[in-house]
């Protein structure tokens, strides 16, 4: 036990260290970002921007030799374009590196190279004619809770995901064909799917503001969905006080206080017929619910930013126990999870930053499983919102050791783990 706490104290000296390193080169680091566009008329521009997450990530009991693991990890290199060709018509282009955290690839052979390969992540076009309605098409985000809209990014914490995933997030490729879909691939990309959304925004009295996003979009293909049904999603998102100025029907979990006061509470939904479970083992319709809050305050005299988030969600996927090593089974979790933190912008700069300290706690609980809990601790630095950002945070639960699904004879058996990270997100 000492040996534990003796290497976490040390842990934290690291990342003091790094921070305070990070702050004290002000002088030599610009303080501004700007984006990159090129404008042909005031309808016609084009722009492109960057995004890389990385981390060093410590997991108790997850090295060879059941040590602490010892990894620094990509999390997303992302290059972002968009531009508008008319008054009404604009388009989003996107991509990433989607293996980026698989080992290195085979020196000599068929796959070298194959963890750095970029692909595309979004593919949008936009019928943008007025603020109440508007239709975007392609391969895009769909409108579930915040915590997926705010993408990886525009969360207020660096790991925003920590519970259940939707369909079109928790696999990972489109249309894999043949008979079966395979647990890791078949309904979508890190949350986006082929869809249209149709959305808007409405501003009834007293300074609210509602936005509303309605999705129709392929969803799982494959497996037990055997007659091609189509997925559909909605969001109702009812903004008390000041208004979130997001590109259309984004989101996300903190503005640092730039926005002013924000009180939001939101409702989503999503459907599909013969959604989740397998052609063998039996087949589910898959629905999912959510609903999310945000509220921020910025405090009088200058006196920081409150920030706190709230998530419950509940998924229905009832397609009974299945056995072990049913590869085919797209396995949807089954049961609630809720997640709520809150977080605290210091006023004061050190060096080029602020630090912002912060705690969550999440819970899921799987209808077939033991339920599992998880308290995360941590500080960001704030250097420029959510262009650039260090984050240093430990953990201690055992959602890391026995996953999210929640599959009765998988990993049931393991106990809590305690982990510790340090990660660097920059965006231009």
């Amino acid at each position: 036990m000492k040996g534990h706490y003796t290497r976490r104290w040390k842990q934290f000296v690291v990342a003091g260290a790094m921070v305070a390193l990070v702050a004290g080169m002000g002088s030599t680091l610009p303080s501004a970002f700007a984006g990159g566009t090129i404008k042909a008329d005031e309808d016609k521009w084009i722009s492109i921007g960057m995004g890389i997450r990385t981390s060093f990530n410590s997991v108790e009991g997850a090295s060879p030799a059941g040590h602490y693991s010892n990894d620094f990890t990509v999390n997303n290199a992302r290059i972002y374009i968009n531009g508008q060709i008319h008054k009404y018509v604009k388009f989003e282009f996107n991509t990433d590196c989607f293996n980026c955290q698989a080992g290195g690839g085979q020196v000599g052979g068929l796959n070298f190279g194959g963890n750095s390969s970029i692909g595309l992540l979004d593919a949008i076009g936009k019928f943008e004619f007025h603020p109440m309605f508007n239709l975007w098409v392609g391969r895009m985000l769909l409108p579930s809770e915040r915590g997926e809209l705010n993408g990886p990014f525009y969360h207020a914490t660096f790991d925003g995901f920590r519970t259940p995933f939707f369909p079109s997030d928790f696999s990972t490729n489109f249309n894999n064909g043949g008979a079966t879909a395979p647990a890791g691939g078949g309904a979508g990309l890190y949350g986006r799917d082929n869809a249209a959304t149709l959305w808007g925004k409405i501003h009834p009295q007293f300074g609210t503001h509602l936005l509303y996003a309605v999705s129709v979009s392929q969803g799982l293909r494959g497996g037990p969905n055997v007659g091609s049904s189509l997925m559909y999603t909605g969001r109702l998102q009812w903004n008390l006080l000041n208004d979130e100025n997001n590109p259309g029907y984004y989101t996300s979990g903190t503005y640092y206080g730039t926005a002013g006061d924000i009180a939001a509470i939101a409702v989503s939904g999503q459907h599909q017929k013969d959604g989740a479970g397998s052609s063998t083992l039996g087949t589910s319709d898959f629905t999912g619910a959510s609903v999310d809050v945000l509220l921020e305050k910025v405090l009088a005299n200058n006196m920081g930013v409150l920030t706190f988030n709230g998530e419950f969600k509940r998924h229905w996927a009832n397609y009974g126990i299945p056995a072990t090593g049913a590869g085919d089974c797209f396995c949807q979790f089954n049961g609630h999870s809720w997640t709520v933190y809150g977080l605290y912008l210091i006023p004061q700069e050190v060096g080029i930053g602020r630090f912002q300290p912060y705690l969550r706690f999440t819970s899921i609980d799987p209808r077939y499983a033991s339920m599992r809990q998880e308290w995360e601790y941590g500080v960001n630095y704030i250097i420029s919102g959510h262009n650039a950002r260090i984050s240093a945070y430990g953990r201690y639960g055992d959602i890391e050791s026995k996953g999210f699904i929640g599959i009765p004879g998988g990993n049931e058996s393991r106990g809590k783990v305690d982990s510790f990270h340090v990660a660097l997100q920059l965006q231009y």
